[in-house]
């Protein structure tokens, strides 16, 4: 059984993934997930940095709407967004699952680290 960490994260896979999946969304769900598809395991943005990445500096809550309607969690990685102050703040599958998620990316992260 393949866990997400076993994947590597490239850009190849990512487009491969997202070519294969039939996501409907609006322009701006899009341009919201992009960003948050170039955002590095275990590393976050916040909804403002966010919304000032797409060209919206005034869209915080769309994007954490955006987030909050992505229907495939792994593949458009919204738990890396977080509130202004870093904290983890609502997440459709649960802020606890959401800080377990960094928490794993994280971890890989550093393993990653320790064997370059």
């Amino acid at each position: 059984m393949y866990m997400v960490r076993d994947i590597p994260e490239t850009d190849e896979i990512q487009d491969l993934v997202h070519g294969l999946l039939d996501i409907r969304a609006s322009a701006f769900q899009r341009r919201v997930w992009e960003v948050l598809r170039r955002i590095p395991p275990g590393e976050t943005i916040s909804y403002g940095a966010l919304a000032q990445a797409i060209g919206v500096p005034k869209a915080a809550r769309a994007v954490g709407r955006a987030c909050a309607t992505n229907p495939v969690s792994l593949a458009v990685p919204c738990h890396r967004a977080v509130g202004s102050e870093g904290a983890p703040r609502g997440y459709r599958w649960g802020v606890d699952r959401k800080r377990a998620l960094l928490g794993l990316e994280r971890a890989h992260s550093a393993d990653g680290a320790a064997d370059a």
